[in-house]
């Protein structure tokens, strides 16, 4: 490991600091060494600190040498001069410089023991009441607490901007409640890992068979598969298995935690036929209420006559010059007819008219409908083919903040539901139980809600599988759009992606058509191909422009052929590094003016101001994707939809990856003019069938494929969907029964 560099010194200036989690750039005074600029997490600095500060040295591109800090202390101020200009600058609230001033004059280099000790004799000094005086004193016992918290934490990698979290979280005894209980932190602060807590935990010599341990253990397990797995519950037999993998003790003491978690709460048991299920609370109640209210919604029917809705269907057809297809007329009846309904297919089956004449007779009829999907470009693209305004579930919710400003909540929910008479919801095979739960809550039982989605594509990446598990339940209404239309029978994606759907390998490089097969060997030579598309043949040859037009989507991020290495490929060749072009390094990428990047995760509260009027708005979403118009010390401007112009600091990047390529499920909900997709071998468990489904039909216009035909044939072979334990469809049948 790399020694870290030390120094002790004085803050000359605060070049950028970030109150809400202490990231700062400034300027220190390291005595003998002169001025050395550092960047890191250090809250509440302020001018004249003393401070000991360890890191590394990195280069900057732009701004030079930097002292990266990863440890720091603070130095208590001794010297009169030294606690006059702490107090003076402001760190200490409720103390200006005049307050200061009068305090450090009194009482000298005994200022602090004063303040700590002996806080009523501030109230001596005129202008200073006794009341303010404890209020001085409290709020200077706070920034102590506080600093002892950090300093304790990070010896474990949790930064400050957590540690000021903890300490909301806890109060002012919060090292003491640590130090008893420290897996208090994996289950009540958000971020914060079991593995995190245990580490702590260890330092403190708090053994493996410690009660507490163990049963965080146990919720930690159920939840980490949750995330990793897509489950809802585990097995009880699998869980005590994972959990003595993971905690090393015997299983008899993960047998007596789980006894006690049941009885007390922490989790919910459900036996069935075949094995007892063991459930968080918080999935078991979204399963619950997902079912209650889908049997609600799915019990209610339009008294409307089938004579009238086909005469209608009949007029819209002949208004459009479209004739419908009999499972399309099906769906068109279904959701005009039935509380809940499902509509899915595949690529060229019709779904996008079909949800046309939904939308068009249901306004005839003067139904409000809400359209929505799980992200923005899926809600985008919603817009673009309805002509209507689509939301993605969170903004469509109200998705605001709870009392303690930490935590988000909706604001629709079963109190306040939605004033939509029907709810349309696009791409729905993304859709999580959690999400799933929270849209259905806010669902009036007088309204009706419609699914659309192609359940063949990836399930979800959060818990559960709610499509296919609605789908096969057989309560509701289900049709499936299975004939591909003439028009996009032309198109060998579509008849591609219906083969790979079939079992069946796909057609390559028939003439003037839009699906391309390039053999290559190793990762190397994939990538040195995907960039020559990109950057020159496929411009060429098409007139597709590399940064808009075209979208690499890799089966995998860390491969010589994978995300990482492909974007950092790509972006060499498309936007290279150039005099007067400003760029930023943070992590292990480069932020450069030019750059094509992705916001990685929902942002509901930055603002955006339309570089092409003074209109200004709030929100961008996982997945969307924009280009660097600006790089600065202090932040990194994007722009989305090439209007919306988005200022990150330097405490936000972390929300931007480079886009030139992306993951299959990044991609997912979105619809791109060109699609290149690197093919090369990988985990059987990865590397299915609803991958490569999934990748292809994310391409509009055109595809290539570039790699190893053998690993193409093997992810068709592959229809192995890892086991999902989802307890939904047996809820739903259950009550069926």
């Amino acid at each position: 490991m790399q020694e870290l560099d030390a120094y002790q010194g004085t803050v000359e200036e605060v070049i950028y600091s970030n109150d809400d989690n202490g990231y700062a750039v400034f300027e220190l005074d390291a005595n003998d060494t002169g001025i050395i600029t550092c960047v890191g997490y250090i809250p509440y600095i302020k001018v004249g600190e003393i401070l000991v500060v360890s890191g590394k040295w990195t280069n900057h591109a732009s701004y030079g040498e930097q002292l990266k800090v990863e440890y720091f202390e603070r130095q208590e101020p001794t010297g009169r001069d030294e606690i006059l200009s702490y107090l003076s600058s402001g760190v200490v609230r409720g103390v200006r410089k005049s307050t200061a001033e009068k305090i450090v004059n009194r009482f000298g280099e005994d200022t602090l023991h004063v303040i700590v000790d002996m806080p009523e004799r501030l109230a001596e000094i005129k202008g200073i009441s006794l009341a303010k005086a404890m209020d001085i004193q409290t709020a200077y016992m706070e920034i102590f607490e506080k600093e002892q918290l950090i300093l304790f934490l990070q010896k474990f990698r949790i930064t400050p901007n957590f540690a000021v979290r903890i300490f909301d979280s806890f109060g002012e005894n919060a090292l003491s409640v640590i130090q008893e209980n420290p897996y208090t932190l994996c289950e009540r602060v958000r971020g914060i890992s079991f593995k995190t807590a245990d580490s702590v935990a260890a330092h403190l010599g708090i053994r493996a068979e410690d009660e507490n341990r163990i049963r965080s253990g146990i919720k930690y397990t159920l939840s980490f598969y949750a995330a990793s797995g897509g489950h809802t519950y585990l097995p009880r037999t699998l869980l005590v298995s994972l959990a003595q993998k993971m905690l090393g003790v015997d299983p008899l003491e993960i047998e007596n935690a789980i006894v006690e978690l049941l009885v007390s709460g922490g989790l919910v048991s459900v036996q069935t036929e075949e094995e007892e299920c063991i459930y968080l609370p918080y999935y078991y109640e979204c399963e619950r209420i997902v079912a209650d209210q889908i049997r609600l919604l799915a019990g209610k029917a339009s008294k409307e006559k089938p004579q009238k809705d086909n005469k209608e269907i009949k007029e819209l057809e002949e208004k459009y010059g479209i004739k419908l297809e009999q499972k399309q007329k099906n769906a068109v009846m279904s959701a005009l007819s039935c509380g809940f309904t499902v509509i899915t297919g595949g690529p060229g089956t019709g779904k996008t008219t079909t949800i046309r004449f939904i939308i068009e007779l249901l306004k005839k009829r003067g139904f409000g409908i809400a359209l929505t999907a799980p992200t923005g470009r899926a809600a985008k693209r919603m817009t673009s083919v309805t002509g209507e305004e689509a939301k993605t579930i969170h903004r469509l919710l109200e998705l605001g903040y709870t009392g303690d400003e930490t935590e988000r909540e909706y604001v629709r929910l079963c109190n306040t539901p939605l004033d939509a008479d029907v709810i349309i919801v696009d791409e729905v095979s993304m859709v999580d139980i959690a999400l799933m739960q929270a849209l259905l809550s806010a669902v009036r039982p007088s309204a009706r809600v419609i699914l659309v989605g192609d359940s063949d594509q990836l399930p979800s990446v959060g818990a559960g599988d709610v499509l296919k598990d609605v789908i096969v339940s057989g309560i509701v209404p289900v049709i499936r759009l299975d004939t591909v239309f003439r028009q996009a029978e032309e198109s060998m994606i579509v008849v591609n992606a219906h083969r790979i759907n079939r079992g069946e390998y796909p057609i390559y490089n028939e003439k003037e058509k839009d699906f391309f097969f390039l053999p290559e060997r190793t990762g190397d030579e994939i990538t040195r191909t995907v960039v020559s598309l990109v950057c020159d043949r496929l411009p060429s040859a098409y007139g597709f422009d590399p940064m808009h037009d075209i979208q690499v989507i890799s089966p995998m991020k860390k491969t010589p052929a994978g995300v990482i290495e492909l974007n950092r490929a790509l972006q060499e060749a498309l936007n290279p590094p150039e005099e007067g072009k400003n760029e930023r390094a943070f992590l292990s990428r480069i932020l450069r003016e030019g750059d094509k990047v992705m916001q990685v995760k929902n942002n509901y509260d930055i603002v955006w101001e339309s570089i092409h009027s003074d209109k200004e708005g709030v929100g961008i979403y996982n997945g969307d994707i924009g280009f660097i118009s600006k790089v600065d010390k202090n932040a990194v401007t994007v722009i989305f939809d090439e209007e919306k112009q988005v200022e990150y600091p330097n405490s936000m990047l972390e929300e931007l990856e480079l886009a030139y390529a992306i993951t299959v499920h990044k991609s997912q909900g979105s619809e791109f003019p060109c699609v290149v997709l690197p093919v090369f071998h990988g985990a059987p468990m990865l590397m299915n069938r609803n991958l490569i489904y999934t990748a292809i039909t994310r391409a509009k216009d055109f595809v290539t494929l570039v790699g190893k035909k053998s690993a193409v044939e093997t992810m068709v072979d592959n229809d192995f969907e890892a086991k999902r334990y989802s307890g939904l469809l047996r809820r739903l049948t259950e009550e069926k029964a």
